[in-house]
């Protein structure tokens, strides 16, 4: 199993207000054990100082070209060669246009120019300065020279006007820059993967549902974009914040997913069917709230579509990934499952330890057998999946 690359981010800081959260970004990926140095542009030092930043990250800070800290005295190329990703957060208008044009006129422009290792940029500026042409065409042409645009988001911002180039939030920040670090095992691959409960009405307040809290698929969903892919997520309702730079689609129904996975099929080359999709539905749901009375409801329901059991069966299915949680017997009624369903993998857990749970136990299965996978975080597990799945896609090729 391919191990991650060494976390060393340099992270660069250019001025604006977004500054502060340059700070939490800090703290976000050191308390993930990542190493962080900072560089600091003479305009990010007048929105938080470099001992704030010294302090966060435990490493001096560079703010000179001509830093006597460095013994060849060549900042730029020590500090960049050290690095396994830079990360400019916040990025602002001026430092994108640098970037675009390959200016090289202070330290932090300097070494991007110098790096041998990915550029990561996470905009963040006033909405008319986002959207001006000259922005847009500067960061076009970045994206076209393979630099990696994170962001912005969309809302308030601190001139008081609403609209794109907030700085992405630094927890989403921290987890997309870690990914980066993740073996490339799906690169350029599209992935759909399906998440969460569904939600059957049964009239205009009431619905079948189940435990399911989303963490499964969602772990999956960013374990794949790390591996590389570009990824739909297709999710029932949950509390749950989306992985950032996947695809969400949000759906309630067994109905809605399955209309929504047909059309996000269209060029899926892995299709992850994490979902815990209702089997049954109300049959004839009610408009309006079914008032309570003495007498006994009775309620007639329907099965639900199959979804990987259609998507499965097509006449050129993608490599599909099913999920089994059982309540008991559980190698019997997975291999049973996968078998029915012609999947080559299949990943199974007991119901009652794996939903809501923070942590799981999958056992998978295939062509080859039974592989388990020690009880760890979801994430971890989802990791552990996405690799063995990129081994499988890769072998049916």
């Amino acid at each position: 199993m391919s191990e991650p690359r060494r976390r060393k981010i340099l992270l660069g800081m250019t001025g604006g207000i977004a500054a502060y959260k340059a700070a939490e970004l800090v703290r976000a990926l050191v308390l993930e054990e990542a190493e962080v140095r900072v560089v600091m542009t003479e305009a990010a030092t007048r929105f938080i100082t470099p001992h704030t930043m010294q302090a966060l990250s435990g490493h001096p800070v560079h703010t000179d070209m001509w830093d006597t800290r460095i013994d060849n005295g060549m900042s730029h190329i020590e500090l960049s060669r050290d690095a396994g990703v830079i990360v400019v957060a916040p990025a602002s208008a001026d430092f994108l246009s640098k970037l675009a044009h390959g200016a090289a006129d202070d330290l932090l422009s300097t070494l991007c120019l110098a790096r041998d290792c990915p550029l990561i940029v996470a905009p963040a500026m006033n909405r008319q300065m986002w959207q001006h042409p000259a922005t847009q065409r500067n960061v076009a042409m970045l994206r076209e020279d393979g630099v990696i645009v994170l962001g912005p988001d969309s809302g308030s911002q601190a001139c008081g006007e609403t609209g794109m180039g907030r700085m992405t939030e630094p927890d989403s920040l921290a987890e997309q820059i870690l990914g980066w670090f993740e073996p490339k095992v799906l690169d350029r691959l599209n992935v759909v993967v399906t998440a969460g409960p569904t939600f059957e009405r049964i009239d205009a307040v009431r619905g079948l549902t189940n435990l399911s809290s989303g963490r499964m698929g969602y772990a999956v969903a960013r374990a794949a974009r790390d591996a590389g892919a570009r990824v739909a997520l297709v999710t029932g309702p949950t509390m749950l914040t989306p992985p950032g730079g996947v695809r969400v689609i949000r759906v309630t129904s067994a109905q809605d997913m399955l209309e929504a996975v047909e059309r996000a099929l269209s060029d899926c080359h892995i299709f992850v069917s994490v979902a815990a999709v209702a089997d049954y539905a109300p049959l004839n749901p009610q408009e309006h709230k079914i008032k309570k009375d003495a007498r006994i409801l009775g309620l007639e329901l329907a099965p639900t579509a199959d979804i990987l059991a259609n998507v499965a069966s097509r006449a050129n299915p993608p490599f599909c990934v099913g999920f089994a949680a059982e309540s008991q017997n559980l190698d019997e009624y997975a291999e049973t499952k996968r078998k029915r369903k012609h999947l080559p993998l299949l990943a199974a857990n007991l119901a009652q330890e794996a939903m809501g749970a923070e942590t799981n136990e999958l056992i998978l299965f295939d062509d080859d057998g039974r592989h388990v996978l020690p009880r760890a975080s979801k994430l971890a597990q989802a990791r552990m999946l996405i690799q063995h799945t990129a081994q499988l896609y890769a072998r049916s090729r």
